[in-house]
């Protein structure tokens, strides 16, 4: 006979799941059979505690070896667990022996109707031991399927069809229904627990609306929502309130799927690395960032990134903000716990913070900024070698008028929608002009040409100065070339020599193609290599190295 061990925590439409598996002409049926041992070992009151404790074999070691591992008439034995039941001093082959599942259900659900027995408690609600479970299947190599009682009601046959083949066994249609009333394998406790159970003929649709949530039970919400949530990771379907879930998606650098961030005072993981909903960056991209680089343990133009970040903080009235020393403190400790110190790019952004209610005005602003630290493995995102195509953009740069572009902010819609151009045509970035029809950057970018021996680049009147555009402006005049910062028409930039494009996420791109015209003749110019060598020379030699003491 092969056991199967179905775990989860009270009022997660368990029972119900127990019916739907009693229905199958191949099993047989024990309703926690762990209660009584559980209530021996922690002292626990309920009403049928008496009873339950003379009827049901108390001793742990013989419910295993005896009862749920011991010999049946049907091929598939079903073993339904609450997650507390399981207590210290059980025999390993518990765990070890037969088939795994964990059935989960949001809080939000259990909660309310929780009380109608037992007063909610974290340890009552078993999310925590439910955690140590799939960690430890897990951790044996058997990691146990996780189905989600929302699905099971949305979609039954789906979900249950899914649970048999994970468990290796047939589905049976007649899984699907049930007829009302108390159950012969139901436990001595069903009086108490299973009075809505008992009028169901099948799995029934939640509610579209539910009940308003008893807030007497928030920091119970609080602690058990996260657990829930680590657990509805491993739910094969997920449904989606919006749309339809879509895939996980390949990440540009696999290491990345795992990494830490810092959001706010503290170094969470990547899933937890979030802000809260009413931090201004959620509720009006109301947030200065910088772009950093890592070359050999060191961080290369970070005081200039630093200097431009308190002037966008300065230029948008930011109170509150983390002192300099605090911010690479944050910095170093996000890169040392990561182990990134080369090839690794940093995200810093630093926001107004969080409001105390939602609303446009800084006045609600009132938690300080809140700092996060994004660190990943990335490469230069542009082809470096071969070279990139750019279009050109209808969205117009930004004008000082409007927006000054010399705040590095993270309302970024200007350039998105230029990008969603370029997109749209296959090219790798678009060229923005600004509102005469001249030149001013990329919507990632600034940009440089070459024409007869002279360096151009436009001024920095509507797009961003770069640190990297003026790190190549200093080597474009220390390499002896002839440099001119003025306005350029986009036929010279058809009509160049050479063109390339500067950045700290891409470093010094080349440009062999724009809106169809071939760059001088399509491939990486002289100019722009010997510039991309002293570039990469200067990454090697210069930079803020990470502060660590974690060797000493």
């Amino acid at each position: 006979m092969e056991v199967i061990h179905s775990w989860s925590a009270p009022r997660s439409l368990s029972t119900s799941l127990m019916y739907s598996f009693s229905q199958r002409d191949d099993i047989e049926i024990l309703d926690e059979p762990l209660y009584a041992n559980f209530l021996k070992i922690c002292g626990f009151n309920r009403p049928y505690r008496e009873q339950l404790l003379q009827e049901m074999e108390s001793d742990g070691n013989k419910v295993v070896t005896d009862i749920i591992y011991g010999p049946g008439n049907n091929k598939y034995r079903f073993c339904k667990h609450i997650s507390k039941q399981r207590v210290l001093g059980l025999p390993e082959d518990l765990m070890k022996k037969g088939k795994h599942f964990i059935l989960i259900r949001n809080p939000l659900d259990i909660l309310p109707s929780f009380d109608k027995v037992v007063s909610p408690s974290f340890f009552e609600l078993g999310l925590l031991e439910l955690l140590h479970i799939y960690n430890e299947l897990s951790e044996s190599g058997k990691p146990p399927p996780v189905i989600d009682a929302e699905e099971l009601q949305k979609d039954p046959e789906a979900t249950l069809r899914g649970l048999c083949d994970d468990l290796e066994i047939p589905f049976q249609p007649s899984m699907l229904s049930w007829e009302a009333g108390p159950k012969p394998i139901d436990g001595l406790w069903a009086p108490w627990w299973y009075n809505t159970v008992h009028k169901s003929t099948g799995f029934k649709e939640q509610k579209k609306y539910p009940k308003p949530f008893p807030f007497a039970l928030y920091d119970l919400l609080e602690q058990t929502l996260p657990l829930y949530n680590m657990l509805r990771r491993h739910v094969k379907k997920k449904s989606s309130l919006l749309s339809s879930p879509l895939p996980p998606p390949d990440l540009p650098v696999p290491a990345n799927e795992k990494l830490l961030a810092w959001v706010g005072d503290e170094i969470v993981t990547r899933e937890n690395a979030k802000v809260s909903v009413f931090d201004s960056v959620a509720q009006g991209g109301d947030s200065v960032w910088e772009g950093l680089r890592v070359y050999n343990k060191k961080i290369f133009k970070l005081e200039e990134h630093l200097d431009r970040m308190f002037d966008s903080a300065k230029a948008l009235a930011f109170e509150n903000v983390p002192t300099r020393n605090e911010i690479k403190e944050a910095i170093f400790k996000t890169l040392i716990r990561n182990g990134m110190f080369d090839n690794a790019h940093v995200r810093l952004s630093l926001t107004r913070g969080k409001k105390v209610t939602s609303g446009m005005s800084p006045a609600l602003n009132l938690y300080g900024c809140t700092l996060i630290v994004l660190a990943e493995w990335k490469p230069p995102v542009y082809d470096n070698e071969h070279g990139i195509v750019l279009v050109t953009a209808t969205t117009r740069r930004n004008s000082p008028n409007n927006l000054d572009s010399k705040i590095h902010h993270n309302n970024l819609l200007n350039n998105i929608l230029a990008k969603v151009e370029s997109n749209n045509a296959k090219a790798d970035d678009a060229i923005m002009l600004d509102k005469d029809g001249f030149v001013s950057e990329t919507n990632a970018t600034n940009i440089f040409i070459v024409k007869k021996g002279r360096v151009l680049t436009p001024h920095a009147d509507y797009c961003l100065p770069g640190i990297t555009r003026a790190t190549v402006m200093d080597l474009v005049v220390k390499e002896q070339f002839i440099l001119e910062e003025r306005r350029i028409s986009l036929s010279e930039v058809h009509c160049a020599d050479e063109v390339w494009t500067t950045g700290t996420m891409g470093e010094l791109s080349p440009v062999v193609k724009v809106d169809g015209r071939t760059i001088g003749d399509g491939k990486v110019g002289p100019v722009t290599k010997k510039l991309q060598a002293s570039f990469k020379k200067l990454t090697e030699e210069s930079g803020v190295p990470i502060q660590d003491d974690f060797e000493n």
